[in-house]
């Protein structure tokens, strides 16, 4: 009996992309946020708006966050704590960990999220398409 090559299965050849924040829709989730975000394979990168007083409800969910304040201030609920994050500083958020936030200022954040937040992208996240 002759011997049949095994097929290889190829994966598709990954591909860069150049995106430019204003080509890219923001999005009104409420009267005091905003949001556009890029994903790639295993990662997404969000930049949030957040006018201030705007009320990031508390919720968790199974990615892991790091979020970068650009511009302004969020104050954070997280672990039992309250913590302050300006400008130029950076939180990380493990997976599952219940959190809230509220923008002190206006507020320019990026957030980054492994694995990309189906929730985001099928626009499935009523916590944050409220009225505050």
């Amino acid at each position: 009996m002759p011997k049949t090559a095994k097929t290889k299965r190829t994966q598709p050849k990954p591909h860069f992309q150049l995106v430019p924040w204003k080509s890219v829709e923001l999005e009104n989730l409420n009267p005091l946020l905003q949001r556009h975000f890029i994903v790639g394979q295993n990662i997404m990168l969000a930049r949030v708006l957040l006018r201030k007083g705007c009320i990031v409800p508390e919720h968790s969910h199974h990615n892991e966050q790091v979020t970068y304040i650009l511009d302004g201030a969020l104050k954070f609920w997280i672990d039992g704590k309250e913590i302050v994050v300006h400008a130029g500083e950076v939180l990380t958020i493990p997976p599952h960990m219940p959190h809230k936030a509220e923008a002190l200022e206006d507020t320019v954040d990026l957030d980054v999220f492994n694995p990309p937040r189906a929730d985001w992208i099928n626009k499935t996240d009523q916590y944050l398409r409220g009225t505050k």
